[in-house]
């Protein structure tokens, strides 16, 4: 806090701080209580994860063998985490398409609002939403045999983890949309960030890939966020005997992605909230 004249603090930046947490919270409000008006998205919110668990846990488990044994479904659910919390990245996208398709952007534009909060909320809302999905699909894991091997400290450091990668997308999310700024078009995008998330160690081991396309797999960003979580959470993982950087510290390398996807989207998409459509 600053001072003024006379050695009176100066209570400005308390009250602008305020009134930013105020329009987080309010936009925050707002996506969700379109939700309530949208029964099918929250019902798909929640059949999501337990469609997922089930189809591939079960499918695909009948025919992907781990080694030493490993059960695949243990070693599948740190992948589905991070898949279902990559593809929120598509949610965010046709949300704020849909708003700018609107017209909603331009009335907040003209709000005595700071552009970050707007967008800030908007991230807020995709964090809680995301959260209790990913809660549905734990809850599922476990009914389906999955265990965490490890400690509370390292399962809440997992989570922590997937917190801070949805956050990280969401803002790419919301870039794409002030860009594509047509709901239709978003959606049609939206299935482009499957290949994203296949070509990785979700489903499979990378090992028996061809080379090229091992090398693209394991820098995949979402490879080290599912190799970050079959650590924290103790699940089987299959590793090379010389992995790849981003597989070797997994914990580190998702972070490291994450702070670059903001680092480059955050202020990208706050410049094209602010400055409108060229």
């Amino acid at each position: 806090m600053t001072a003024i004249s006379g050695g009176v603090p100066d209570s400005h930046g308390l009250t602008r701080l305020r009134w930013r947490i105020a329009d987080v919270l309010t936009i925050c409000y707002r996506v969700l209580l379109q939700l309530k008006h949208a029964p099918g998205q929250i019902i798909g919110t929640l059949a999501f994860p337990l469609a997922a668990v089930v189809l591939f846990g079960y499918v695909f488990g009948s025919a992907i063998p781990i080694g030493d044994g490993g059960n695949y479904r243990a070693y599948l659910m740190p992948g589905l985490f991070v898949m279902s919390t990559v593809t929120t990245l598509v949610t965010a996208m046709i949300t704020v398409a849909s708003d700018s398709d609107l017209g909603v952007m331009d009335r907040f534009r003209s709000m005595p609002a700071a552009r970050s909060s707007i967008l800030l909320g908007q991230t807020t809302a995709d964090l809680l939403v995301n959260g209790v999905s990913l809660l549905v699909m734990a809850g599922t894991g476990l009914l389906v045999g999955w265990r965490v091997q490890t400690g509370p400290g390292a399962a809440l450091g997992a989570f922590g983890l997937l917190m801070l990668l949805q956050f990280s997308v969401s803002w790419v999310g919301i870039y794409l949309g002030t860009v594509i700024r047509n709901v239709q078009t978003a959606a049609k995008l939206g299935p482009l960030v499957m290949p994203v998330t296949m070509i990785s160690n979700v489903f499979v081991p990378t090992e028996g890939m061809p080379a090229v396309l091992r090398t693209v797999a394991d820098w995949n960003p979402v490879s080290a966020a599912v190799a970050a979580c079959r650590h924290l959470f103790g699940n089987p993982a299959t590793t090379s005997a010389d992995p790849a950087w981003p597989i070797a510290h997994p914990v580190a390398a998702t972070v490291g992605w994450c702070l670059l996807l903001l680092a480059v989207f955050m202020p990208l998409a706050i410049r094209r909230f602010d400055t409108g459509p060229n």
